[in-house]
């Protein structure tokens, strides 16, 4: 599982509970905002009833009074009818559903006809009317009674619902916050598993290995980031020992490979400097010895010392306008002339094929070639030494009849300090010489490329621009080593 989605969707999770709970508090805050007025309304009706109720008594009252004749001036009981309308009116106004709008109007039309009767009453005894009077005020106090009772009601209703509202806010948050405390347990545990203990284990090997320096796998397990980083550890600490174990190898290469050369040169030094005569057939084929010698322990030397110049980008070279066959020519010549055992074969165009180059280092690539294909084929076998013009490219062939090479051992072919098992049982060196030729080749703009098998001999081309491909002498950049491309 990817480290970067597990997080996404955690962050995603819990975005969305938090607008699920901040939505939830608006809706529910809301809600009883609109609640509590209703509620306050409905109180105000109650009460605006209730004061209702208590001045129409003490109008009964003032006029019971009145008609006694006791001290009670008429603009005081005006004043209470003011009072009374003023209420009706207000509760008029809070009235909100349709059934409280009838019990309003019921209590206007009662309290209209006891005002009715009321004033009748002035003008008739105080017996004939008490009858009257007290009926149309009972049915005013029942309309007013039913109307508190109906704001009661809504009051009670409207309550029930804001307590239903409360316990699902309460619920819900207790949801919201079981939800949010799992999300972070399963979180925090997951990431235990997957995340910090691969991290301390990819801690670990780091550390080992760079302490210790031994052959050390992290652990790829956790997430997909985690895995990949564990990998590419595991990846590099693969590389990195397998470069300690080809330079252990390249040093006990050269160390071995100098150590034949200078074993030779100290016993034919020991041989001359003797107090013995030499005789002067037994001193030339000695000096011939040391000239082997000191050509291989040169050659060996000039091409360490192009590899690190290769490496540290101070690879020059030299250009100038020359004839591919010459080159080869030259080459070919040259060792024929060492008296090799085996046939070497020259095939050349019918005219100059001119290459801009810089000639020795091109030299070195065909004599690099040559000697391996002398090398590692038997003595009498023929090596063949082609050059051709293909398109705009020059060709130059190197084809032996040796031991040729499996395709496993191409893909190394051409990396620095490594040869392969069959090349190092037939002879010795040190594996930089193919590197050094190829980097050559790609200076000048070219590649090598190569055809081989097991027991049927190999075939190596350099194919070079026969247009400039610089106007200027050039570096050789150092760059990855990887096998160039192998034909069939």
């Amino acid at each position: 599982m990817s480290l970067k989605r597990v997080i996404t969707f955690a962050v995603a999770l819990l975005a969305s509970l938090g607008l699920v709970a901040a939505t939830s508090l608006v809706i529910l805050t809301t809600y009883l905002h609109r609640a509590t007025l209703s509620m306050q309304a409905a109180v105000q009706g109650i009460q605006v009833a209730q004061d209702f109720e208590v001045t129409l008594l003490n109008l009964h009252r003032l006029q019971g009074s009145l008609r006694r004749g006791e001290a009670v001036t008429v603009s005081t009981i005006e004043e209470a009818e003011r009072h009374l309308s003023d209420q009706l009116e207000r509760t008029r106004r809070q009235a909100q559903s349709e059934e409280e709008r009838e019990l309003v109007t019921q209590v206007d039309k009662a309290f209209s006809l006891y005002l009715d009767a009321q004033g009748r009453s002035l003008e008739v005894p105080a017996g004939q009317m008490s009858t009257e009077l007290n009926h149309r005020l009972e049915n005013t106090l029942s309309a007013i009674n039913q109307l508190i009772v109906l704001n009661i009601q809504e009051a009670r209703v409207e309550q029930s619902r804001v307590d239903r509202w409360d316990q699902m806010a309460d619920l819900a948050g207790l949801g919201v916050a079981v939800l949010l405390v799992l999300g972070v347990v399963v979180l925090l545990v997951w990431m235990q598993r997957a995340v910090f203990h691969p991290l301390l284990g990819i801690s670990r090997a780091m550390r080992r290995f760079g302490s210790r320096g031994e052959r050390i796998q992290a652990p790829m397990e956790g997430a997909e980031e985690l895995r990949d980083m564990a990998r590419t550890f595991n990846e590099m600490a693969d590389s990195l020992l397998n470069q300690r174990q080809a330079r252990l190898t390249f040093l006990a290469g050269v160390a071995h490979d100098l150590r034949n050369p200078l074993s030779a040169l100290k016993m034919s030094a020991a041989l001359v400097t003797s107090r013995g005569p030499v005789s002067e057939e037994r001193l030339r084929k000695t000096m011939a010895l040391v000239s082997r010698q000191v050509s291989r322990l040169d050659r060996m030397v000039g091409d360490l010392l192009d590899s690190t110049r290769i490496e540290a980008g101070r690879f020059e070279l030299k250009l100038e306008e020359r004839d591919a066959g010459e080159l080869a020519t030259s080459v070919v010549e040259l060792y024929r002339s060492s008296g090799a055992a085996h046939e070497l074969r020259l095939l050349l165009p019918d005219g100059p094929l001119p290459l801009r180059c810089d000639p020795t280092r091109v030299e070195q690539v065909l004599n690099n070639l040559v000697s391996n294909a002398l090398k590692y084929s038997r003595e009498g076998s023929v090596v063949d030494v082609e050059v051709r013009r293909e398109g705009e490219e020059v060709w130059l062939s190197v084809r032996d009849q040796g031991i040729g090479i499996s395709a496993e051992e191409l893909r190394h072919l051409f990396t620095p300090f490594q040869r392969t098992g069959s090349a190092r049982e037939k002879a010795p060196g040190v594996g930089i010489g193919l590197s050094v030729a190829r980097r050559i080749v790609e200076a000048h703009g070219g590649r090598i490329e190569v055809e081989s098998s097991p027991g049927r001999g190999s075939t190596f081309r350099v194919r070079l621009p026969r247009s400039p491909s610089v106007s200027a002498p050039r570096e050789a950049r150092p760059g990855p080593f990887a096998p160039d491309p192998v034909f069939s």
